[in-house]
């Protein structure tokens, strides 16, 4: 018997290892002399092989040193051998399924992302306006009241879809909803331009503006109340709505070099662009599977599926629009506690929205450019808030906290914080301008908190109608954009007074929710459909 002990060579190491050969195995290695040592060394040749049989092994007893051994495993190699060639449309199609690169990324996370993506892009199309209608109102000769049923318009198309769109991602899905939208909402905002000499049209662009980004916190609450863990929820819901403080920093960020550089009209011609890109590259991502898989579908079978699968979300639509128990909604106390809540926080959110930058630039004496970089300072602070209250309010939760308790924290903090700082603002402290600034800021930063509140309540007391009742909220919701910023463009004109118009509503909003709130708000399960 012959005994090889192997020692590593060169950059390639491998562990000492006694191989004894007894019987007729073919190895595939070449004996060759080491340059540096006069022992012995094994290279694998693929195609050589060197018999070793029991009476050369017992030739000699003598134990050999061989550097540089490489040992590979015969069997394996025998079975490569043995297996078919590979083809060229094998290889092919080994790339392209690994193509695209997010195809393995996990569903859930690649609608949250696409999602929250969409949503950056539904408020940089709602913040254009109001640093665009400083310029337009030069240009056309508006004052505060027009300029202010401008701005509204878009909450008359919002206030419209909230109910048709719950229902709409409750029987399509909101996945189908959601693309839609951002398709009609795009389309609308590129039109602006080319009507805004003519306010019907501008006020009919505007609504329809309102329209497609009106089903999107319904698509996209059926989205997460879907495919979301409660465990995650509170995360989920921050990610994909704080899309919306990230869209209102970047157009608050881009509109200004935009105006000064290519006029007003830019603005809505680029933003209208992102948005149908969005849409075109949702239907790569959405499809990109399911084309792969469909390629031996004939067309006629394809037509005819869609045909039946047409009919029958319409007779489902029609069913369910019958099965919505609204007696039990509006029978539950916490469900008024939501709607009531909903409607202060869009009474702030939505008048701040519209008419800081105008605050800004008139109150506090800032140009255009500067008034734009200090509007962005609140949802920018908002990003971090949120992140902050999402870990807290999933923390807690999992830590065993009552769900109730968590979602009473997080919005009492939402509605209290910007009302303690607007009543700093008001009054007159005689305090320098980047001292409002700041304060108004932290406010409105914290009143993101509302993300782990309000907004994750509907998903804790039924997924099932969890699209439907945001539908019910986001409409009362709305109202505060048609009225409150027109009534504040109303109050300027009157009063000239930026503490009554804008905030001493917002504060009296801010404190009543709070109260409503504490006293009535609850996250607990219920089977609405069994008490109708």
């Amino acid at each position: 018997m012959e005994k090889f002990t192997l020692r590593p060579h060169t950059s390639t190491c491998f562990l000492p290892l006694p191989i004894t050969r007894t019987s007729h195995h073919l190895l595939r290695f070449q004996f060759y002399p080491s340059p540096s040592s006069p022992t012995l060394r094994l290279r694998p040749r693929p195609r050589v092989a060197v018999a070793s049989s029991s009476s050369s092994s017992s030739s000699s007893s003598k134990s050999k040193v061989l550097n540089g051994v490489r040992v590979d495993n015969v069997a394996r190699r025998q079975q490569e051998q043995q297996a078919p060639p590979v083809s060229a449309s094998e290889d092919v199609s080994k790339i392209v399924g690994i193509w695209p690169p997010w195809k393995n990324i996990p569903q859930r996370y690649k609608l949250i992302g696409t999602t929250s993506l969409a949503f950056v892009i539904c408020n940089m199309d709602k913040v254009n306006l109001s640093i665009a209608i400083i310029p337009m109102s030069h240009q056309f000769g508006w004052n505060s009241s027009m300029a202010g049923l401008v701005q509204s318009s878009f909450f008359w198309g919002y206030a419209l879809s909230q109910l048709p769109g719950g229902w709409l991602a409750k029987t399509f899905g909101g996945r189908k909803v959601l693309e839609v939208g951002v398709l009609v909402w795009s389309v609308a905002t590129a039109f602006v331009p080319l009507v805004a000499g003519y306010m019907p049209g501008l006020l009919l662009s505007r609504i329809l503006v309102g329209i497609g980004e009106g089903v999107s916190p319904s698509a996209a609450t059926d989205l997460i109340a879907r495919s979301i863990p409660l465990e995650e929820r509170s995360r989920a819901v921050a990610f994909v709505f704080g899309g919306l403080s990230v869209g209102s920093v970047m157009g608050l960020l881009l509109a200004p070099p935009l105006i000064q550089s290519l006029g007003w009209e830019s603005v809505f011609y680029l933003f209208g662009f992102l948005g149908v890109a969005w849409f075109l590259g949702f239907q790569v991502l959405d499809g990109g599977e399911a084309q792969l898989n469909a390629g031996s579908l004939s067309f006629t079978g394809v037509q005819g599926t869609m045909t039946q699968s047409w009919k029958s979300s319409l007779k489902e639509l029609n069913s369910s629009l019958k099965d919505v128990p609204w007696k039990s909604f509006f029978r539950s106390p916490a469900v008024w506690a939501m709607i009531y809540a909903h409607f202060c926080g869009s009474w702030g959110h939505y008048t701040c929205l519209s008419w800081l930058p105008t605050y800004f630039s008139e109150e506090l004496n800032l140009n255009l450019t500067e008034a734009a970089w200090v509007s962005i300072l609140p949802p920018l602070a908002s990003v971090f808030a949120t992140n902050i209250a999402a870990q807290l309010a999933d923390n807690l939760i999992a830590r065993g906290v009552e769900t109730t308790t968590v979602r009473k924290i997080c919005q009492s903090i939402a509605f209290l914080s910007p009302a303690i700082c607007m009543t700093l603002s008001s009054l007159d402290l005689g305090l320098p301008p980047w001292e409002i600034v700041s304060i108004l800021t932290g406010g409105l930063a914290l009143s993101s908190f509302a993300l782990s509140g309000l907004y994750c309540t509907h998903q804790d007391m039924s997924p099932e109608y969890a699209s439907i009742l945001l539908g019910i909220t986001n409409t009362v919701g709305a109202i505060p954009g048609i009225v409150g910023v027109a009534l504040t463009g109303y109050l300027l004109d009157s009063t000239h007074s930026w503490s009554i118009s804008l905030f001493v509503p917002s504060i009296f909003f801010y404190l009543t929710g709070t109260f409503i709130w504490l006293a009535f708000a609850s996250s607990k399960p219920q089977s609405f459909s069994e008490e109708n």
